[in-house]
C-alpha cells in the first residue's frame, strides 16, 4: 500500500537549485535512508514533506488518514511544558482526546464525557501515558515533571523522539535521530525501528544504523534522486557501479566531441541549413563532455606540527560533581601517534575528561602533565560560535592567511575552503545562509588549518554528511600525530581508533585494546560468562540443584516450590485485574459518575494497569520454566 507519492518536486532558494523534478513514493514497510552532501537539500526535503516548507512545483500526496510522525533536526517546545506534556504535544488524535478528557474533567461539565470515554477506549488511550514513560526511560529521561526549558539540546531531541514513537505513526520521518543518543540508546532504537512494521524516511550519518534498519537508500546528487533497493552496503556497491558507468559515458562523449568539433570547424556554411540538428547535438554533447564527475572529496592533507615523544601523563587525577564520580586516582601515559576512542553512556564524564586534558576544567586533585611540543586542535561538541553576519572566507582569514602543506608549500584560504566543498560563491556567502552540516564543516576547517599535532574531537560526526566523514576518517588514519575521539558513531570509531577508553560510570574506566565492534564482542562474552558464573554460584548454594544427575543439568530450569505457587497465584490475579479494568472502563463510560468519582476511578484504572503490566511480565518470566 502506497503511503506517500511525490511527483515532479522542485525546490530552490534564489539561484541555488536544491533538486529538480524529483519523483518517488514510499510504500508500507519501506524503510528509506536519505543520503546527500550537506547543503544539497536533505533537511529541506523532509521539511517539505512534513508541511513545514513550501516548494516551487510538483505534488505531494499522502494516503487518506495516514498517521505521520516527524522528528526535526532541532525540535522546539513552548516554555512551561513538562517532559510528559511535551510527549503529548502533537496533533495526534489520541493526544487530542486525552487533552479533551482532562479539560472536561477540570470543567465539571459531563455532557460530552460519555462520548469521549468511548473514543478513548477505542484508541486505547489509557495505555498512552504508560507507554510514554517506558520509551522516555529507554532514552534515559526519567524526570517526567522537569520543564522543557531546563533540558539540554540532547535531552530535548530525545523527548521529541519519544513524542514521535509513542504516537505509533504509520510513516515516520527522522532527521538525524541518533544525534545525542549514547551507544546503548542507539542500539535500542535500531532494534525498535527494525522490528516495527512501519514506513520510514530518515537522514542519518550513522552508517551501521543505516545498514541495519533501512531496506532502501535514496541519494540526492546533482539535483536528482537515485534509488538503491538495498541497505547501505548494497548502496556503496551499486553507487560505485553508477560512477564508473558515468565516467565511461563522459569519456565516450569526449571522444565524440573531438570528431564533432572537427566537423564544426570544417563546415561553416552548414550552420544555416539542413545540418542545424547536428549543431544542436554538438552543443548538447559539449555540455555532457564538460560534466566532470565532482566527487566532492575534502582534501585534508595539511601539515601537522612536529610532536615529541612526551605527549601527556595523567597523574592521580580525580574529579567529581557532588555524588557523581568522573575519575578517581586515574593514571595514564599517552603514547606518540596513539589514536584513542572514548565511549560510554551519556553523563559518565567523557566530555569532562577531555576538557580537563586541554585545561578547560580543573581536576579536584592530580594533574595532566602535557609535553612541550603538544599543539592541541580541539573540535568541541558545542561547536564554534560564528558571527552569523560574517562571510565564510572572512571567518577563516581571521585565523590565518594561508595553510602550511609542508615541504615549503602553502595554500591560500580560498583554495583551502575549496577543498572543504566551499565553492567560490559559497565562500562569499554569509554564515547564516549555511546549513547545520556546512557550519560543522566550516568549524572542522578552522580546527585543522591551524596544523595541530594532537586532535581532540568531541562528537565530530554530528551533522556531517557521509562524504565528509569518509574523508575525515581517511585523514585521521593517516594523521601524523595523536588523536582522541569522543563519539557515539560506531562505524566511525571502528575505522579510526586503535583502542578504547570506556567510561562505565562512577569512575569505572576500562582500557580496551581494540575498536568498538571488538569491544562489544568482548563485552557480550563477559556478560555471558558472568551470567554463567552467577548461575553456578546459585546452584552451589542450593544443594538440591547440586545433587541432580549430570544428565539433568542440561535440561531447562524447573520452578521452585515457591515460584510454582507464585506462578499459580499470578494466573488467578491477572484475570481479576483485567476484569476490574474492564469494569472501570464501563463505569467511566456510563456518564453516571460525578466529577470526583471520575477522578477517583481514573486514578484507580492507572494503578490497575500498572499492576497488570508488572504481574504479566513476571508471569511471562516464570512461564518459560513452568
Amino acid at each position: 500500500m502506497v503511503q506517500l507519492t511525490i511527483t515532479g518536486l522542485t525546490k530552490s532558494f534564489g539561484d541555488l537549485l536544491l533538486f529538480s523534478d524529483i519523483t518517488f513514493g514510499i510504500e508500507q514497510g519501506q524503510k528509506i535512508g536519505l543520503i546527500a552532501k550537506n547543503g544539497t537539500g536533505k533537511t529541506t526535503l523532509l521539511n517539505i514533506i512534513a508541511g513545514k516548507e513550501d516548494y516551487d512545483s510538483g505534488s505531494i500526496i499522502f494516503r487518506n488518514d495516514l498517521k505521520l510522525g516527524y522528528l526535526e533536526q532541532s525540535p522546539q517546545y513552548p516554555d512551561g511544558l513538562t517532559v510528559l506534556q511535551a510527549c503529548f504535544y502533537s496533533p495526534n488524535e489520541t493526544v487530542r482526546l486525552i487533552a479533551e478528557y482532562e479539560k472536561v474533567i477540570a470543567s465539571g461539565d459531563q455532557s460530552r464525557l460519555n462520548d469521549i470515554l468511548l473514543q478513548m477506549e477505542d484508541l486505547k488511550a489509557w495505555d498512552y501515558e504508560q507507554k510514554a514513560k517506558q520509551i522516555l526511560s529507554q532514552l534515559k529521561i526519567t524526570d517526567f515533571d522537569q520543564k522543557v526549558e531546563e533540558l539540554s539540546g540532547g535531552q530535548l531531541k530525545r523527548v521529541a523522539l519519544a513524542n514521535v514513537l509513542i504516537t505509533e505513526p504509520e510513516l515516520i520521518i527522522l532527521d538525524e535521530p541518533t544525534n545525542h543518543l549514547d551507544l546503548e540508546m542507539t542500539e535500542w532504537l535500531e532494534g525498535y525501528l527494525s522490528r516495527q512494521n512501519i514506513s520510514l524516511l530518515m537522514v542519518t550519518h550513522d552508517r551501521y544504523f543505516l545498514d541495519r534498519v533501512c531496506n532502501e537508500i535514496m541519494e540526492i546528487d546533482r539535483q536528482q534522486i537515485f534509488h538503491y533497493k538495498g541497505n547501505y552496503s548494497y548502496y556503496l556497491e551499486k553507487r560505485q557501479e553508477r560512477m564508473e558507468a558515468q565516467n565511461a559515458e563522459v569519456e565516450r562523449a569526449n571522444n565524440l566531441l573531438r570528431k564533432e568539433l572537427d566537423w564544426m570547424r570544417r563546415q561553416p556554411q552548414a550552420r544555416a541549413t539542413k545540418a542545424k540538428y547536428r549543431i544542436d547535438a554538438f552543443y548538447e554533447l559539449e555540455k555532457k563532455a564538460k560534466q566532470q564527475r565532482d566527487s566532492g572529496n575534502v582534501n585534508l592533507e595539511v601539515k601537522s606540527a612536529y610532536i615529541g615523544s612526551k605527549i601527556f601523563e595523567a597523574q592521580h587525577v580525580s574529579k567529581r560533581y557532588g555524588d557523581i564520580k568522573i575519575v578517581e586516582d586515574f593514571n595514564y601515559t599517552f603514547s606518540r601517534y596513539e589514536k584513542m576512542g572514548i565511549v560510554g553512556n551519556n553523563g559518565t564524564g567523557k566530555s569532562t575528561f577531555i576538557k580537563m586534558l586541554i585545561g578547560e576544567v580543573k581536576p579536584d586533585s592530580g594533574k595532566f602533565d602535557i609535553g612541550e611540543t603538544v599543539r592541541f586542535g580541539y573540535y568541541s561538541q558545542d561547536g564554534l560560535q560564528f558571527d552569523e553576519q560574517m562571510k565564510v572566507i572572512d571567518v577563516v582569514q581571521d585565523i590565518a592567511e594561508f595553510v602550511d602543506l609542508g615541504d615549503g608549500k602553502k595554500l591560500g584560504v580560498s583554495q583551502f575552503l575549496n577543498y572543504f566543498l566551499f565553492t567560490p560563491e559559497k565562500q562569499h556567502n554569509y554564515v547564516f545562509k549555511l546549513s547545520g552540516g556546512e557550519k560543522r564543516r566550516l568549524y572542522l576547517c578552522t580546527v585543522l588549518m591551524q596544523s595541530p599535532n594532537f586532535l581532540v574531537l568531541d562528537e565530530p560526526t554530528n551533522d556531517l554528511d557521509i562524504v565528509t566523514l569518509n574523508i575525515l576518517e581517511e585523514y585521521l588514519r593517516n594523521f601524523n600525530g595523536c588523536v582522541i575521539v569522543v563519539s557515539h558513531d560506531r562505524y566511525f570509531m571502528d575505522k579510526v581508533v586503535d583502542h578504547l577508553l570506556v567510561f562505565r560510570g562512577n569512575a569505572d574506566l576500562k582500557d580496551f585494546p581494540g575498536n568498538y565492534s571488538q569491544y562489544r564482542d568482548w563485552k557480550d562474552m563477559q556478560d555471558l560468562l558472568e551470567k554463567e558464573a552467577e548461575t553456578a554460584r546459585q546452584e552451589k548454594m542450593n544443594p538440591a540443584v547440586t545433587e541432580r544427575p549430570k544428565r539433568q543439568e542440561a535440561e531447562k530450569k524447573k520452578l521452585t516450590f515457591k515460584e510454582r505457587k507464585e506462578f499459580e497465584m499470578l494466573e488467578k490475579e491477572i484475570p481479576v485485574l483485567e476484569a476490574e479494568k474492564k469494569e472501570l472502563e464501563t463505569i467511566m463510560s456510563s456518564g453516571a459518575l460525578s466529577n470526583s468519582e471520575l477522578m477517583e476511578k481514573s486514578e484507580r484504572i492507572a494503578r490497575v494497569m500498572e499492576e497488570i503490566d508488572e504481574k504479566t511480565m513476571r508471569w511471562l518470566e516464570l512461564s518459560e520454566w513452568a
